[in-house]
């Protein structure tokens, strides 16, 4: 009987199509070139809900669940169809934004940089919060410009990585957040990003 309420409770993939089709497809336009790319990989995104909704723990977490099907989509068509380029890293907050929640992502991110492994850590702190040019920058460190770029875009990975599994953005097409939640994980500190 339990196992009955479990499926009551599991969303269909067309009650997930109604509530959040619009949210994801501007989701991913904003990082992607075209409306028509995006839509394919909006399709593909809900044929991979439907062969695995079965796989959905928890209900309550619905939609990290759908925008990290979305996040994977998208990697998965930059690295197929586009080698070599890296997902959009314009993860920026409009102008006229909130200061408030400015400086709630600026502090988790500061405390994610924390996280990073130290090799990694220096370079992105002397490049992004010091802006210490690189070529400089390799110097201190006693690394080849190439060395020192790959380091520095190895942390900016790293640390995107870590938002977006510990935040769910969402963005215009330009690529500016416009609104946002933590997955209730804890690692954004103690204040976390909500």
């Amino acid at each position: 009987m339990a196992k009955t309420t479990t499926q009551q409770m599991t969303p269909s993939v067309e009650m997930i199509w109604n509530q959040l089709r619009g949210r994801l497809l501007a989701f991913i336009n904003g990082r992607v070139q075209t409306p028509a790319v995006a839509e394919d990989l909006l399709q593909d995104v809900f044929l991979k809900i439907h062969r695995s909704i079965h796989t959905l723990d928890n209900p309550a977490r619905l939609e990290s669940w759908v925008y990290q099907i979305a996040r994977n989509v998208l990697v998965d068509y930059y690295r197929k169809d586009r080698p070599g380029e890296l997902l959009p890293d314009d993860l920026h907050i409009d102008d006229g934004a909130d200061s408030q929640i400015q400086q709630r992502l600026s502090d988790s991110l500061h405390y994610m940089t924390l996280l990073l492994p130290e090799k990694y850590r220096e370079a992105v702190v002397l490049s992004d919060f010091q802006h210490v040019p690189q070529i400089e920058a390799a110097e201190r460190l006693g690394l080849s410009y190439s060395a020192y770029k790959s380091r520095v875009q190895r942390g900016r990975q790293m640390l995107r990585e870590m938002w977006l599994q510990c935040c769910h953005f969402e963005f215009d097409r330009r690529g500016t957040i416009i609104d946002y939640h933590s997955n209730a994980c804890n690692c954004c500190g103690e204040k976390g990003c909500d």
